[in-house]
């Protein structure tokens, strides 16, 4: 007799136990933190349709942690606040060690640095900066700042440097004249082109690189993980996920339709490439 009872209530608490977990799993949270590539509303407007889709179609619950600045947002990947992951910020031999796993990118053309002008500026080379104020998006962005101002580094040209919290900051100090050049990523001179009517003359272009990832650290599990990949790579052909895609693409003027494909770790070697030939007093 007691010793089916001490039986019941060790199954009754196991199955206390297991109910607990499942309903833990169930109630897990991961912050998913994208770089701030547009003014804080606008890249709020781009990512919160996209994250709330793929949170509802993967059963994986995701919820958008965006900073002030994309060095803000890249605080708290590096604090580990968040498990998932649009950014090329991760990528230097310090960070690889983090562990994060790049799974996609969106399906995009290779993006270049570039040092542009307003097209209207009496500045047609690169020697014409020295002693001139250059805008950047952050200390974080990889293609716009650390691309483009090893460049002038390497050329010898000192400049002064301003720091505008993202793109869309830098295009205005640019166009103000607080600024009288600015370190770019192509596909973002291109979108900001088409949607304000600015044009702009470049003085310089790097070598390519892909566009940005889609990472997840390693505290996510691989059945997460692949549940989240497969509906960002799938989004084009499901009518909800196509109308998101779409009005994220209106969102921002990009130049072409929206999409994500897998990606892997050998896509972003020119990264890796980049950080491993930078001369001692730039690393």
């Amino acid at each position: 007799m007691n010793l089916r009872l001490g039986c019941k209530a060790i199954m009754i608490a196991l199955s206390f136990a297991l109910s607990n977990m499942a309903a833990s799993e169930e109630l897990k949270v991961y912050n998913f933190s994208p770089v701030n590539q547009y003014n804080l509303n606008l890249s709020a407007g781009f990512w919160n349709p996209i994250i709330k889709y793929v949170s509802e179609k993967s059963g994986v619950n995701l919820t958008l942690k965006l900073g002030r600045t994309s060095s803000d947002t890249t605080s708290y990947v590096l604090a580990q606040e968040v498990d998932f992951a649009f950014t090329n910020h991760l990528f230097s031999p310090e960070r690889d060690k983090m562990g994060w796993k790049v799974f996609g990118r969106r399906d995009a053309p290779a993006i270049v640095g570039q040092i542009v002008v307003p097209a209207d500026s009496p500045i047609h080379s690169l020697s014409e900066l020295e002693g001139k104020e250059v805008v950047y998006p952050g200390p974080e962005a990889f293609i716009a700042y650390k691309v483009t101002n090893s460049e002038l580094v390497k050329k010898g040209i000192n400049t002064s440097t301003v720091f505008a919290g993202n793109m869309d900051g830098a295009f205005s100090q640019l166009l103000s004249g607080k600024a009288q050049a600015m370190g770019a990523n192509s596909q973002l001179v291109s979108g900001y082109t088409e949607r304000e009517g600015k044009s702009f003359r470049v003085l310089w272009s790097s070598a390519s690189f892909n566009d940005l990832a889609l990472m997840a650290s390693p505290r996510v599990s691989k059945k997460e993980r692949d549940a989240v990949a497969n509906v960002f790579f799938n989004m084009q052909n499901d009518p909800d996920g196509s109308r998101v895609l779409r009005e994220a693409t209106e969102l921002v003027h990009a130049p072409a339709p929206i999409t994500f494909i897998p990606a892997t770790e050998a896509d972003y070697a020119s990264y890796r490439d980049f950080y491993n030939s930078l001369p001692a007093n730039l690393k």
